[in-house]
């Protein structure tokens, strides 16, 4: 800051700073130069007039020496020369006279001093030498004037040059000062001390610069936490507020004690569901007031509020408790108990939380029953039977008892669906669940295991007496008579018995054997019951049939399945297509053996695994035609199983076709009679389906079947296979060959391609080639080879692929 920029309020307020500093400094030298000046001129007087007397002495002495040298000289002729030698000595005057005369003025004149001496004369007479000198004491006051006069003169002229030094030294870095202190004073937090001078000012002014950013540090930081207090103020009461909301509007039960279990709150869902209010039992203890029981049995429980406070920890009810309202009524709760402690960790009480799961506990209870049971009949289900299975097990290992395992499958359950729809099905299942429930025992164990499939465990039953209570049971389904509208039902059971004995080795053995049991009843001719036994042959040939659904499956998901083919020629002279090839599916073991498929077919129909192989055989098949661009060069009719003649499997093979671009004219699908029989509608709307995209159909084995003739009027099939069993033994048995004759005649008349089946030798082939069958296939006409080594030469006919 210059001193043009000083403002002028600073200026007026702080001008005489520098004249007063000027002034206590003046005034100072003043005094200390008086007290010095009269201390140096205290002996001054003194000091002139020892001077003034060694003069008169030197004088004296001159005087002498004059009157030694000129001893003629008198008196008179001695007043020049001694005048002359006073002056010459600074003396004022100086006279010589005689003892007695009378002196010049006799008294000194004013402010002049007198010394007298005497002088010898040659004469011997005495003179008197009488000096004047000027007064010491006035000579000393006009010393001491002067001194205070160029003192003074001299303490002004400091005087101006010290307010001008310390105007520019001290008075404007202090009205700086000054003034940057009224700016910071008035509000100015950002204004700071010049505090680039290397002096003092510089010094002080860094110091209070910094002072005053560590207290404006200390004061944002102070307002930072005052800001953070006061926020903290506000968010504490929104926090209390809010906690009082929320305990107000929460679902829970909130109910809080102090350290000695007396009741504090309650929030208004505790009120209502204790029945009691806050101002009854504030201050009570909350064992007094708060009734808690064991749900079932109704006794008193200790409430974890209680326990909590013992322990100081938190106190969570794991078993069923209900609180007793006051009006008596009683609710199914959960609850937990923690403590409340305080800012320095100690304890200042509890709180307990509980919630009305009345509804919900119910709802458990129900939703046990439902994953325990049956939804349609209310019986045990699949699950919960094992788990009782698996307790019985142990308990004829551990106790040596005995107990029993029946499966039942009931026979004519699918007709009743078939005929009346799966609503009169379901009908027939709660009726019979019911009429089963009478006859069972209380300690035995009915259950639904799968569709039409019942389980009941016989505890602490022999074999023996097990058969006998299933025999019982079997008949009292068979005596059962179901009606739905105007239809009546008479349904039967087919019952497998296992022995549950300290030799039974699992669940699932089990299950197994007495599904294995069960299967042999329905072979042997349904409606009865077999017992399972280890070495029954029945029971080895369907355990065998059970393992191969697991080779299987990992033949399925191994990709362990081949194709083979084998050609089927035209015999008729007025056939005029290209030769047939049936594509034909085997497994490789694990050794990589080849199995053929009587040895597995029977076990994936049984247990329903053959339409994923039908589902193999077609894709591997398309994948083949499709990588050899063979789908335009004949004919691939694919031999499907009964159980694959669902809409599901319909959308599979259209897919198919559409994924390997085959030609479906080029693609047939073969039946066997017996399978389009059994499920007559289903087959019908099958072929009916492919045969829209242009596929064929054959239909296998045909001539079996004790109603052939009936139904193939009204089956859409281009292809007749003759079974087998009617080409071998035609050409020596006049029986097979007629209607081997009669099926080939009816065919022609619907329009049909007759195929002879198991050709074996060359008078087979010309037997069926008089007959006028248009193709032959068997290992007379060629033998079964691996689709790998398809013969070119071949490729131009058809291809009927199947087992």
């Amino acid at each position: 800051m210059t001193d043009g920029s000083m403002s002028s309020s600073s200026r007026n307020r702080h001008a005489g700073l520098a004249i007063k500093i000027t002034g206590i400094v003046f005034w100072g030298l003043v005094v200390f130069g008086v007290v010095l000046v009269f201390i140096l001129s205290r002996d001054l007087q003194r000091e002139v007039t020892a001077r003034h007397e060694a003069v008169v002495d030197r004088l004296v002495l001159q005087v002498q020496a004059i009157v030694i040298k000129n001893p003629a000289m008198s008196v008179a002729t001695l007043a020049e020369p001694i005048g002359r030698l006073g002056h010459d000595l600074g003396l004022v005057a100086a006279e010589l006279h005689v003892p007695g005369a009378a002196l010049a003025g006799k008294a000194s004149p004013p402010g002049l001093m007198g010394a007298q001496r005497e002088i010898t004369l040659t004469t011997g007479d005495v003179a008197v030498l009488s000096v004047y000198y000027p007064d010491p004491a006035i000579l000393v006051m006009d010393q001491r004037k002067k001194l205070l006069l160029t003192m003074g003169g001299l303490f002004l002229v400091f005087g101006f040059v010290l307010q001008w030094v310390l105007l520019r030294v001290l008075t404007q870095p202090f009205l700086r000062m000054v003034e940057t202190a009224e700016a910071i004073a008035s509000g100015d937090k950002q204004r700071r001390f010049d505090q680039d001078r290397a002096d003092e000012f510089g010094f002080l002014a860094t110091f209070i610069n910094k002072s005053l950013d560590f207290l404006a540090l200390q004061s944002r930081e102070l307002g930072e936490a005052l800001a953070k207090v006061k926020r903290s103020e506000a968010e504490l009461f929104a926090e209390k507020e809010r906690a009082v909301v929320t305990l107000h509007s929460i679902g829970d039960a909130v109910i809080t004690t102090d350290t000695e279990g007396r009741v504090e709150y309650l929030n208004p869902v505790a009120e209502r569901m204790t029945g009691l209010s806050l101002a009854e039992i504030h201050g009570r203890s909350v064992q007094d007031v708060i009734r808690l029981v064991g749900e079932g049995t109704g006794e008193p429980v200790s409430n974890p509020l209680t326990q909590c406070l013992q322990d100081m920890s938190t106190a969570v009810v794991d078993k069923n408790i209900s609180l007793v309202r006051r009006d008596g009524h009683i609710l199914a709760i959960s609850a937990n108990a923690s403590p409340i402690h305080g800012r320095d960790g100690a304890a200042i009480g509890a709180v307990m939380i509980f919630q009305d799961i009345t509804v919900i506990r119910e709802l458990g209870r129900q939703l046990a029953f439902q994953a325990t049971h049956d939804p349609l009949t209310g019986l045990c289900n699949r699950r919960e039977f094992e788990t009782h299975l698996h307790a019985a097990l142990e308990s004829a290992r551990s106790n040596s008892v005995h107990h029993a395992l029946c499966y039942l499958d009931l026979d004519q359950f699918k007709v009743v669906n078939d005929t009346c729809g799966h609503t009169a099905g379901d009908e027939l299942l709660r009726q019979l669940a019911y009429v089963l429930k009478q006859k069972v025992r209380d300690t035995d164990l009915l259950a639904r295991l799968g569709g039409d499939e019942l389980g009941i465990l016989l505890r602490y039953c022999d074999i023996e007496k097990a058969s006998i209570i299933a025999d019982d049971i079997r008949r009292t389904i068979k005596e059962f008579r179901f009606a739905w509208v105007d239809h009546a039902f008479e349904v039967g059971a087919s019952v497998g018995v296992v022995a549950i004995n300290s030799e039974s080795k699992n669940v699932s053995e089990l299950l197994s054997a007495a599904d294995i049991a069960c299967y042999v009843a329905k072979d042997q001719g349904r409606n009865r019951v077999h017992v399972y036994q280890p070495d029954d042959n029945e029971l080895t040939q369907r355990r065998g049939e059970m393992r191969w659904v697991s080779r299987i499956t990992h033949a399925l998901n191994h990709d362990r399945f081949c194709l083979f083919y084998q050609p089927i020629i035209p015999v008729s002279p007025d056939t005029t297509v290209a030769p047939h090839y049936e594509i034909l599916v085997r497994l490789r073991d694990e050794s990589g053996a080849l199995v053929p498929p009587t040895a597995f077919i029977p076990a994936a129909e049984r247990y329903d695994l053959i339409s994923a192989v039908d589902r193999w055989v077609i894709h591997s098949t398309f994948d083949y035609l499709r990588a050899r661009n063979q789908g335009d060069e004949g004919m691939c009719v694919i031999n499907l199983s009964g159980q694959s003649m669902d809409d599901e499997f319909l959308s599979f093979v259209e897919s198919e076709l559409e994924r390997a671009a085959v030609n479906p004219h080029h693609i047939c699908f073969e039946i066997t009679e017996t399978a389009a029989i059994a499920n007559f509608t289903r087959a019908a709307r099958f072929i009916d389906g492919l045969k829209k995209r242009g596929c064929c159909f054959a239909l296998d084995d045909f001539g079996c079947g004790v109603s052939s003739l009936s139904y193939l009027k009204n089956l859409n099939v281009d292809y007749l296979k003759i079974d087998g069993s009617f080409i071998r033994n035609m050409v020596n048995d006049p029986v097979d060959y007629a209607m081997v004759e009669a099926i080939c005649r009816i065919g022609h008349v619907m329009g049909l391609k007759i195929i002879a089946e198991c050709v074996e030798n060359q008078e087979i082939l010309d037997a069926v080639s008089k007959l006028g069958i248009d193709f032959a296939q068997g290992f007379h006409i060629a033998k079964v080879r691996s689709i790998g080594e398809w013969e070119p030469l071949l490729l131009r006919g058809s291809v009927v692929a199947g087992k």
